[in-house]
């Protein structure tokens, strides 16, 4: 009889033990995973060098998400990674580079969280969408950066707005603060990021083969007719004859996330992956 209880205690002891093991296992296991720090990371969504020969004007890309170029050239080319751009975005950062490292940044809020790039780039009828609030989150600027004055986005102030249109004429990325044509008035006097003085915006078609089409601005005031010289980034543009070639003030890089919300600073080098951080706004 005593044999027998001792047998039944050891059974029990073991039973205990495989039933405790398992619980250990994920009790390390769940501790280990809230030990590991979350990682907020900023992906390239596109990349413009307004002087390699491709023109991202206003209706190349931006509302199709066709990809452009390759990881390789990703940050020396222009540059549209597909599935970056159908991937639900809350920030936007528009990062200056050259040559891959950073000379001026902006971090923006969407307005409306958990749509993607191409939702956004697609709804050009009517177009003329803020979709930022509270202004820049982050905004720094090197020491050293040339051409700050008349950048398109970092010589202005104000919220983002996409798909500028008006009359024949269309933008994808304008800051409220530079002058935004009305509307009804067909003056090209509007200046950012894909641009094209002779489209139909609504549609995302370019007319006359392109001829007004300039990926990359500067802030002016040339209003049509009276202007016939605006001045445009590098050699990216059409050849209509008020359009200027000018100086390279960088590469225009767009980065977005869905919990970052902080870029790392001027003077770091960019990577297709960047890790942010995310502060209390």
């Amino acid at each position: 009889k005593q044999w027998y209880q001792r047998r039944v205690r050891g059974l029990q002891s073991q039973v205990m033990v495989t039933k405790t093991i398992p619980i250990v296992l994920l009790i390390l296991l769940v501790g280990s995973v809230r030990a590991r720090p979350r990682r907020y990371l900023w992906h390239l969504g596109m990349n413009l060098n307004p002087a390699d020969g491709h023109i991202m004007g206003y209706t190349v890309g931006w509302h199709t998400g066709t990809q452009i170029g390759t990881n390789t050239t990703a940050l020396s080319m222009d540059y549209l990674d597909h599935y970056v751009w159908i991937e639900p975005a809350d920030y936007i950062a528009i990062v200056r580079h050259q040559h891959g490292v950073i000379d001026a940044l902006k971090v923006f809020q969407f307005r409306y969280w958990g749509l993607s790039l191409l939702d956004r780039f697609k709804d050009m009828n009517p177009g003329r969408r803020i979709v930022s609030s509270g202004g820049p989150i982050q905004e720094e600027v090197a020491w050293d950066a040339e051409n700050i004055d008349d950048d398109p986005i970092f010589g202005v102030g104000g919220e983002l707005a996409f798909n500028w249109q008006y009359t024949n004429n269309g933008h994808r990325i304008v800051l409220t603060g530079g002058h935004l044509s009305a509307l009804g008035v067909d003056d090209d006097n509007t200046h950012g990021l894909g641009n094209d003085f002779c489209c139909d915006p609504l549609k995302g078609i370019t007319q006359r083969d392109g001829q007004s089409q300039h990926e990359i601005s500067t802030i002016q005031d040339c209003p049509f007719p009276s202007c016939r010289n605006h001045k445009v980034q590098g050699t990216d543009h059409g050849p209509y004859s008020r359009m200027k070639t000018g100086p390279v003030y960088g590469n225009y890089a767009i980065y977005i996330s869905k919990g970052a919300n902080h870029f790392p600073p001027v003077g770091t080098e960019l990577n297709i992956v960047v890790e942010g951080t995310r502060s209390r706004i």
